[in-house]
């Protein structure tokens, strides 16, 4: 990608580029649709593109193990935002992440694409894609297009193909879908696929990796998802050894009324939504990682499920030095239950 082709990309989100909130998911906007309490999800058509909303993503995060036993971690996320509400093709921008994390290192790359030019988008019946990078579905028969998919990306010194299988259902969160992101009411509409389990193939410097695993995906699209005084989030994906699972999040007020949420999802799937204030996210290590200082270590506690974990990061570095840069890796859970899992965190400047 060419300077003068990004700042093309850029200009084409000027409210992105100059705005409130984390990477501008702050700033008011005009003419977009906004969510509303009370919409049902429709299937298979909400697995597709939502061009009416500035921005959305669809956001996978895997943890593997080769057959030595070594632990890494797998990131693959494809994100639309509009620069202005018309719906039109040329009016989005598509950007890619992929990652691959190890127990020493950590690789990723960033792909950029502008609507209308056919290299990024939604094709029928499920294909998310970005240049030759790929999150496409394979599902059989009458299933959920999301039950079966293969993945692919690729970087300078990495590429993975996996395929992931679904054993469990589609879990909403909120209130039916309608996930409420500050205490002054934005909002997006948000669902998981954490159900996966995986197999395939890293393509690594040193050969290529067979690996199994588990994955979790999340697909969420809104217009203003944060208010503007929100700095960025801390979110978890937990696959807790018991069989359950939780999502948790924390979005960081410059005011310091942060606020958090999430999921608690049964081994059968059940949601039930965790309220603002409920579940306790707290730093205990900080790591130095390209000038910043982010927390890789956490407390996590949830005393209705009688949760009391601690969870460090696989690869403290796992840094995304991309054009909104952030942190992103696999975790492993020790404490009150055993697990491992996911943790993204912005806004660390």
């Amino acid at each position: 990608m060419n300077v003068k082709i990004l700042l093309l990309l850029i200009g084409l989100l000027p409210s992105i580029a100059s705005a409130q909130g984390f990477a501008g998911l702050g700033t008011e906007v005009d003419g977009f649709a906004i969510p509303e309490r009370g919409t049902n999800f429709t299937f298979p058509q909400d697995h597709a593109a939502h061009p009416d909303f500035r921005i959305e993503w669809w956001y996978l995060t895997a943890n593997l193990t080769d057959g030595a036993g070594r632990d890494y971690g797998v990131q693959w996320t494809l994100f639309r935002s509009a620069s202005q509400p018309t719906g039109l093709p040329e009016d989005q921008l598509w950007m890619g992440h992929a990652a691959v994390t190890t127990e020493d290192t950590h690789y990723h790359a960033e792909r950029l694409a502008r609507g209308a030019t056919g290299q990024a988008g939604i094709s029928q019946p499920l294909n998310a894609f970005i240049d030759d990078w790929s999150l496409a579905s394979v599902a059989s028969g009458n299933k959920d297009l999301l039950s079966a998919i293969e993945l692919t990306a690729r970087g300078a010194e990495f590429a993975y193909r996996l395929n992931l299988t679904a054993d469990g259902p589609l879990v909403a969160h909120g209130d039916q879908g309608y996930s409420i992101k500050s205490s002054s009411g934005q909002a997006s509409y948000y669902y998981s696929q954490p159900f996966y389990a995986v197999s395939g193939t890293l393509n690594l410097p040193d050969g290529d990796i067979d690996v199994t695993g588990t994955a979790w995906l999340d697909r969420e699209w809104s217009s203003q998802p944060l208010a503007s005084d929100q700095s960025g989030w801390d979110w978890f994906s937990l696959n807790l050894d018991s069989g359950d699972k939780l999502m948790a999040f924390r979005l960081r007020s410059t005011s310091g009324d942060d606020y958090t949420s999430g999921t608690w999802i049964t081994a059968d799937g059940t949601p039930t939504a965790i309220d603002n204030g409920t579940i306790e996210l707290s730093p205990i290590i900080q790591t130095t990682t390209h000038g910043r200082e982010v927390p890789t270590s956490w407390s996590v506690k949830l005393p209705e499920k009688d949760l009391d974990i601690t969870v460090e990061a696989v690869q403290p570095d796992a840094w995304m030095d991309t054009l909104f840069p952030y942190w992103e890796g696999p975790i492993r859970i020790t404490g009150s239950h055993g697990g491992r899992g996911y943790l993204e965190m912005t806004g660390y400047n």
